[in-house]
């Protein structure tokens, strides 16, 4: 009989047992599932490359242009220009020459300097240009343009605001007429040059003479000035 009972308690003892250590992995198991995460096992945003954020939405893999230069916002790489090359002049980048479109050109024929002529462009378009250099005339059907006084070059190039104007003298013959063919043209064809100095842009413009305009070969023309009086000085 004693060995019986103490065979049961023996029994009853690692049952209470086995039961203390189920309820206490349990336990452990619901701290496992309730249990913040912690600073070091937070979900951090992943880098652009297809992945995932904290808040489980996919984000887009970043796109890096080939050559791994981003563009501009001219669609250029980074190439630093503001402003597209040309307008109506096809100047360089950054700049716009006037031309025959968007301007004015007159002939005047003046009282003082004997023998001169005065042209003024003036620009009738709806945006800056500028005028470089001097004026490349043409009379009648002569095959060189003709000469320019580089004593007249300004220190910066004349731009005009829409409505302004420059001024270029026209010596058309010398004053004690020794000069060789002189005669009466009928016609003026001016091109505008272009900023490299080299040819011209635009369509050629043609000038209406003040009547019994005489010149010879001593004719020459002043570059663009801002001043009316500039350019008479020559």
């Amino acid at each position: 009989m004693r060995t019986t009972r103490t065979r049961r308690t023996a029994l009853t003892a690692c049952t209470a047992a086995l039961l203390a250590a189920t309820t206490l992995t349990a336990c452990q198991g619901n701290d496992a599932l309730t249990k913040e995460p912690s600073p070091a096992g937070a979900a951090s945003v992943v880098q652009p490359s297809g992945g995932t954020t904290d808040s489980g939405k996919a984000q887009p893999a970043a796109h890096t242009p080939t050559g791994g230069t981003a563009p501009n916002a001219k669609g250029g790489a980074g190439d630093g220009n503001s402003k597209a090359s040309g307008g109506k002049g096809g100047a360089e980048a950054g700049f716009v020459a006037c031309a025959a479109g968007s301007t004015k050109i007159v002939a005047t024929k003046v009282e003082r300097p004997v023998n001169h002529m005065l042209l003024t462009v003036t620009n009738t378009g709806k945006r800056a240009c500028d005028v470089y250099m001097a004026p490349l005339l043409r009379f009648d059907e002569e095959q060189a343009a003709t000469q320019i006084v580089e004593d007249s070059k300004p220190q910066a190039v004349a731009t005009l605001a829409p409505g302004e104007s420059a001024y270029a003298g026209v010596t058309l013959s010398s004053a004690t007429g020794e000069a060789a063919h002189g005669s009466k043209p009928k016609k003026l064809t001016l091109h505008f040059a272009a900023r490299s100095g080299s040819g011209s842009v635009g369509a050629p413009v043609k000038v209406t003479l003040p009547a019994g305009t005489y010149k010879d070969d001593s004719a020459a023309v002043t570059y663009w000035l801002s001043s009316m009086q500039d350019a008479l000085t020559y």
